[in-house]
């Protein structure tokens, strides 16, 4: 059994109500914008992210980088699990990301976490991210138990919740 439904669509373009900014499916071309974005918030990033996905690392290359969302790309078009970047509106900058994942632990039926770049942390642009996200994932989104990782949980307390087989 699939962790979404078998004819579940999902969305292609989410505006950020009360900015420029959109979300959108991450792609493999997404590389010449993606790795400067992760690797210029790297320190912020790998205090979230590293001691779960060991990402993202700091020898990290361009060229991983690219591979990385390749596998990303797949995962999308497979439904197994989702990237999304945060755009502005001609798609130069790439500011952030959500994840939406099937869960690793237990106690949801989806796992979602975001991040956006050093230079919107604080901003309205962070505030209007922050504000969407949630309302995004339960009216677009087929989870009844979803779980807002780093936001309703904390990564460590995650991390010690038992792991799914």
């Amino acid at each position: 059994m699939s962790w979404l439904p078998d004819d579940f669509v999902h969305p292609v373009h989410v505006p950020v109500p009360g900015t420029a900014l959109h979300l959108r499916p991450i792609r493999e071309a997404d590389a010449p914008i993606d790795y400067p974005a992760v690797m210029g918030s790297r320190e912020r990033l790998w205090e979230i992210f590293g001691p779960a996905w060991g990402w993202p690392a700091e020898t990290m290359s361009y060229e991983a980088d690219r591979v990385d969302l390749l596998r990303h790309e797949k995962e999308i078009a497979a439904h197994q699990s989702f990237n999304y970047a945060l755009l502005d509106e001609d798609e130069t900058a790439l500011l952030g990301c959500v994840y939406i994942d099937p869960p690793e632990r237990a106690g949801a039926d989806g796992e979602i976490s975001w991040w956006v770049v050093d230079d919107l942390v604080g901003s309205e642009a962070e505030h209007a991210v922050d504000a969407l996200v949630p309302r995004w994932i339960a009216a677009d989104w087929p989870f009844r138990q979803p779980r807002l990782i780093g936001r309703d949980i904390s990564w460590q307390d995650w991390l010690a919740l038992p792991q799914l087989p």
